[in-house]
């Protein structure tokens, strides 16, 4: 996808806005309430995507990965007034193409309502559901 003229994507959490990803992933259904520490935390171990409209951060993505077998993407988002421009899709095709994340086994993610992006790059959902298995704490953040 070619990147819209107005729009800048970038690789590195060091250049991520941590203040719009908390903001926005404090309110998602997925990380609701998550502490700005535990937020920051976070993005600092992870391989980061953002996508920023002059100065200002308009989408994430991260991939939490030991760069040789697998990744774990987490905390998309576009945020609203900027969505319908193809800037997930943007995220995407550098995710997917991206060097560190080559010739990995698996690549895992879950979504409550985006599946339709996520089946363009390949992802489908899980073969044997019954051999994955979850710690779940819910409440861990308040």
């Amino acid at each position: 996808m070619e990147q819209p003229a107005e729009y800048k994507l970038v690789c590195g959490s060091q250049l991520m806005d941590k203040s719009v990803i908390h903001d926005y992933v404090s309110r998602s259904y997925w990380a609701e309430g998550i502490p700005r520490a535990v937020m920051d935390k976070a993005i600092d171990n992870a391989l980061c995507f953002g996508v920023f409209k002059a100065d200002e951060q308009v989408a994430f993505a991260r991939l939490i990965t030991d760069g040789a077998t697998f990744a774990y993407l987490a905390d998309v988002f576009v945020l609203e007034e900027h969505r319908g421009k193809g800037l997930s899709k943007l995220m995407m095709d550098k995710i997917i193409s991206h060097p560190e994340l080559q010739g990995l086994r698996r690549m895992m993610l879950a979504t409550r309502d985006a599946h339709g992006l996520y089946l363009k790059y390949g992802f489908t959902p899980l073969v044997a559901p019954d051999t994955f298995m979850q710690l779940w704490q819910p409440n861990v953040y308040g």
